[in-house]
């Protein structure tokens, strides 16, 4: 059996687990101001009068306003020049108020007011205004009918061209939630026997996450054998078999920031093809890392890993068995977030990026293995957040 995987059980290892959020603080008043700073230089670059950011990671990102989207219009208009101006119902003001960290006025709307007419009216005289590519169809249709003499267009070049490259504290946040879930992981894999049952696994991880400080788990994928083939899993639980492959894709948030791990391991004796095969997705792990230089469009990483595996013989493209999705994404307060490694994206890799580097090979029928790590860019290359799983036999790094 592998290094580290079974032997244990779930008591022994949640009592190994304690808080590993000591030390991390949050991103600062100060931070978020600088934010809005650069936004409004970038709005005033761009030729736009404001910016609209929903209720979500956006609004987060800016003011430090935690507040989740539903069919309410809450949000916030940052103008080119000057103070924000939120958005709200008036009966969400004082609540409002609690959650912020950049403070500003609040335009309220009663309950049988149409907040859209609301927000033209404070746009009066607005030529050019971007959304937030969150916000949702309703709005928008709404405020385009309020607002018709308003051009509205997509904020992503201000959203994502501040959102995009992360700042030294936000770096700082990623790694400790990522060392985290790496943590769980080890966890994980040591609880493992025949007949443990995939909610089981998953059920363990999430107190696991609450151990070592997180809210719990932001989300968890189990799968053993056959069903690892499939990049986000089937609908019916499963039962570990010695043989199985062990695939394990699991996160959690610190401050609203996002880790994001796999691991795929044997449970018993690999196979030939098992290990062939994880083999290969080891090796484009490692070339789309090494392809990751400053300057380099985001596809030219993908193009890497594809062009390896393809040669191995998978593919050809994203045929299987092969690589059927892109080989990464970005990442922060958001789990999927820009820009993406896959071809079309011509982003130039830059310092403060990070991404997933994931190429999963996917066997329909048989098994699949994804190797899940992430990276930031710097101004020298590439840097792991976590190391890439040993080999396996040792996918902890535990006889390394």
């Amino acid at each position: 059996m592998a290094l580290g995987v079974g032997g244990s059980d779930p008591q022994t290892e949640l009592a190994a687990l304690s808080d590993m959020t000591g030390g991390i603080a949050p991103i600062t008043a100060e931070e978020y101001a600088a934010r809005i700073g650069k936004a409004q230089a970038l709005m005033q670059a761009q030729g736009l009068d404001a910016v609209y950011v929903h209720a979500g990671s956006s609004l987060y990102y800016f003011t430090g306003t935690r507040w989740n989207p539903s069919e309410r219009m809450v949000g916030a208009l940052i103008p080119a020049r000057g103070p924000l101006t939120y958005i709200a119902p008036a009966f969400e003001e004082n609540t409002l108020r609690d959650y912020w960290v950049i403070s500003g006025e609040i335009a309220v709307w009663q309950e049988h007011e149409n907040p859209a007419a609301l927000c033209a009216t404070l746009l009066a005289g607005a030529v050019t205004v971007g959304l937030d590519e969150s916000t949702p169809f309703f709005l928008f249709d709404a405020l385009r009918q309020a607002a018709p003499a308003v051009t509205w267009v997509n904020a992503r070049p201000v959203t994502a061209g501040c959102r995009m490259q992360k700042s030294t504290a936000e770096l700082a946040l990623m790694q400790r939630a990522k060392d985290m879930t790496l943590r769980v992981h080890q966890a994980a894999a040591r609880i493992l026997r025949p007949g443990i049952t995939t909610p089981e696994v998953a059920d363990f991880i999430d107190r696991a996450h609450r151990a070592v400080g997180a809210a719990g788990s932001s989300f968890c994928i189990v799968l053993f054998g056959e069903a690892t083939a499939y990049p986000h899993g089937v609908k019916n639980p499963q039962t570990l078999q010695d043989g199985d492959m062990v695939l394990i894709d699991t996160g959690c948030k610190l401050h609203g920031y996002n880790s994001d791990i796999t691991r795929s391991y044997v449970y018993g004796t690999p196979t030939a093809d098992q290990r062939r095969v994880w083999n290969h997705e080891k090796e484009a792990q490692a070339r789309a890392f090494a392809a990751a230089v400053p300057g380099a469009p985001c596809g030219s990483v993908d193009v890497t890993a594809r062009t390896y595996l393809e040669e191995q013989g998978y593919g050809p493209e994203y045929a299987v068995p092969g690589l059927p999705h892109r080989t990464g994404h970005g990442i922060g307060l958001d789990i999927h977030e820009w820009p993406y490694l896959v071809r079309n994206d011509q982003t130039p890799l830059a310092p403060g990026m990070c991404f997933s580097n994931e190429p999963m090979l996917c066997l329909y029928g048989k098994f699949g293995v994804r190797l899940e790590d992430h990276f930031y860019m710097t101004e020298d290359g590439p840097r792991w957040f976590t190391q890439p799983s040993h080999s396996l036999d040792d996918p902890f790094g535990y006889g390394a």
